[in-house]
């Protein structure tokens, strides 16, 4: 048994390309389906710990699908990484839709709380240094 032949187009029975608007011989620009950066062009400064608190308990209803989602897991503050895996999204998605979400004033962005630890104890700091010069 042969497998199924692909049938090549015939150049010529397909149509011209319809000239532009402008009047130039290129074909037109389609209209663009996804929003790279925020309306000004700018994005918002954000890192994979930044912390991300939701402002209201609600989405509003002009919010998209994705925005309401992430509005309603931020009611405790969440992570930009933990965001990012429970919607699905890459973090470069997660920054154009955090950026619109905080110029509209519907997050707030924080920087982690860290908590620093007590100084280690100089006499295991000793112990060690003494271990390894054995070795």
């Amino acid at each position: 048994m042969t497998p199924p032949q692909r049938q090549r187009r015939n150049p010529a029975a397909e149509p011209a390309p319809q000239p532009s608007q402008g009047g130039e011989d290129k074909p037109g620009n389609p209209e663009r389906m996804y929003v790279v950066a925020g309306p000004d062009g700018e994005r918002a400064e954000l890192d994979l710990v930044t912390l991300i608190v939701a402002r209201a308990a609600d989405p509003p209803p002009s919010a998209t699908p994705e925005q309401a989602a992430l509005l309603r897991l931020c009611a405790a503050p969440l992570s930009v990484a933990e965001l990012s895996a429970y919607l699905g999204l890459p973090f470069s998605a997660m920054g154009t839709l955090l950026t619109e979400l905080l110029t509209a004033e519907l997050v707030h962005a924080r920087s982690p709380i860290v908590r620093r630890q007590a100084v280690p104890d100089r006499s295991l700091l000793e112990a060690v240094m003494n271990g390894l010069q054995r070795l």
